[in-house]
């Protein structure tokens, strides 16, 4: 099997070699922690995620690394605003994400660099910038001079104006070109500053990522992800940063960008104010659905979010664990599918993948056989694992929520009603029945039996 992604760099289906094939590397952008983060900031933790356990399968290790922007003008504000240091603001939602990805199922990164801890890599990437000619300071600024590379563009494909437009810059009158970005930007004695060759200051958003990248992967790395709506402009100005600080060496091998949510009609985003964080989210639903959800469409393509996407998934999670517990009695260690690993190569393909889950799970319910029983469910497990999914307890799973003594309750009521039935007491099955369904128990008839769940 061999690995195949989309480059966005090319526009094409590639496979994929590392550098040093005992360790690739992967840079994913991260979160700029002044809030809690949407759902839609956690489609590329969960999909590049599930790349990230691919990496490893196929080649013994993985760096990976997932930035933390903990200094940027809506930290200030959000600081100011509550008269608090930036640190009090940052490590709070800094935890809250940790938290908020630990529930879907996101495991952490190997290095989580934050921006603050790389100031001394960012001045010296900022010096090398002007020492070749490609920065210059202005009025306690400095900015990235985008004329002095030729191959600024060439991941967006945009012309000048387009990318001037993109940018909505402020023509400042200290910059030489419109286009131009900065590197560094003067603090008053108000703000979070840093001393500097050119004064008291702060890093722009686009060298943060440029200097942890290098700092932890080197001056090359293998794969740079993100959402598509980074491509432009900050993955098109770490590209020309970075490659005039290191002499022209490629930056990133393969570009990957995930598409963006739509809820209620339109792009998820805090500026629209149509956003659902989660943050709530994981109180209100059962976070691996959410994480389910996530994976139903392609990452490449847009993701339609919805009450009726969230209920959809719940119901598919409850039938795949409604097969795991029927089949309780077998043991087996969980081993990837053939035709799961295949469907990821394919460029992360998910949805093909959770149809292969939805394949085994099926036949794992007709199986006669302990023999058939035991491989098709070290398949579902082995399948779940590769997404991350299905790696709770079914009891667990079904029980969500509740305490191990109401368990037992419900159990109890559903002997009875059982012993009620068998001794033709019709009147007191049907009371539980109903009592029973006030709360939202649903009883499912089954080959070992009756089962019970909790409904959505």
């Amino acid at each position: 099997m061999s690995l195949r992604l989309h480059n966005n760099l090319t526009r094409r289906i590639e496979a994929f070699a590392p550098l040093d094939p005992a360790c690739p590397t992967l840079y994913v952008c991260g979160p700029t922690v002044y809030n809690y983060v949407h759902i839609g900031n956690a489609r590329g933790p969960v999909v590049f995620g599930v790349l990230a356990d691919l990496l490893r399968r196929r080649h013994g290790a993985l760096k990976y690394a997932r930035n933390i922007t903990d200094v940027d003008d809506k930290i200030n504000a959000a600081a100011a605003e509550q008269g608090v240091p930036i640190a009090t603001i940052t490590d709070r939602f800094a935890a809250a994400y940790r938290e908020d990805m630990a529930a879907l199922g996101v495991a952490p990164p190997d290095v989580e660099p934050e921006a603050t801890g790389h100031i001394a890599q960012i001045i010296a990437m900022i010096e090398a910038l002007v020492a070749s000619g490609n920065a210059y300071a202005a009025e306690g600024h400095v900015l990235f001079s985008v004329a002095s590379f030729p191959g600024y563009g060439k991941l967006s494909r945009r012309d000048p104006e387009e990318m001037l437009a993109g940018a909505r810059v402020d023509v400042a009158p200290y910059k030489r070109d419109p286009g131009d970005f900065v590197l560094w930007k003067p603090s008053t004695p108000e703000l979070p500053g840093w001393d500097s060759p050119w004064g008291r200051g702060r890093p722009g958003w686009h060298i943060e990522c440029s200097a942890m990248a290098a700092a932890h992967l080197g001056e090359t790395i293998d794969i740079h992800a993100g959402g598509v709506d980074l491509q432009f402009p900050h993955h098109e100005n770490e590209i020309a940063q970075s490659e005039c600080a290191h002499g022209g060496r490629t930056f990133a091998r393969f570009w990957l960008h995930n598409g963006m949510l739509n809820f209620g009609g339109a792009k998820m985003s805090k500026s629209l104010g149509n956003i659902e964080k989660i943050h709530d989210l994981v109180r209100a639903h059962p976070p691996e659905a959410l994480r389910y959800a996530l994976l139903s469409a392609h990452y490449r393509q847009p993701l339609d979010w919805s009450p009726a996407l969230i209920e959809q998934s719940v119901r598919t999670l409850d039938r795949l664990y409604g097969t795991l517990r029927d089949l309780a009695d077998i043991d087996a260690p969980p081993m990837i599918p053939d035709a799961v690993e295949s469907a990821l190569d394919d460029d992360l393909n998910t949805p093909q993948a959770l149809a292969e889950i939805a394949a085994i799970a099926a036949a794992a319910r007709k199986a006669a056989s302990d023999d058939e029983r035991r491989r098709l469910k070290s398949q579902l497990l082995g399948a779940g694992l590769a997404l991350g999914l299905l790696q709770q307890a079914p009891a667990d799973w079904f029980g969500r929520g509740a305490s191990g003594d109401d368990d037992a309750r419900i159990q109890a009521l559903i002997d009875e009603r059982a012993a009620a039935k068998q001794a033709r007491d019709f009147a007191r099955a049907d009371a539980i029945r109903d009592q029973l369904a006030a709360e939202a128990i649903v009883l499912e008839d089954t080959p070992q039996g009756v089962r019970w769940k909790r409904g959505s």
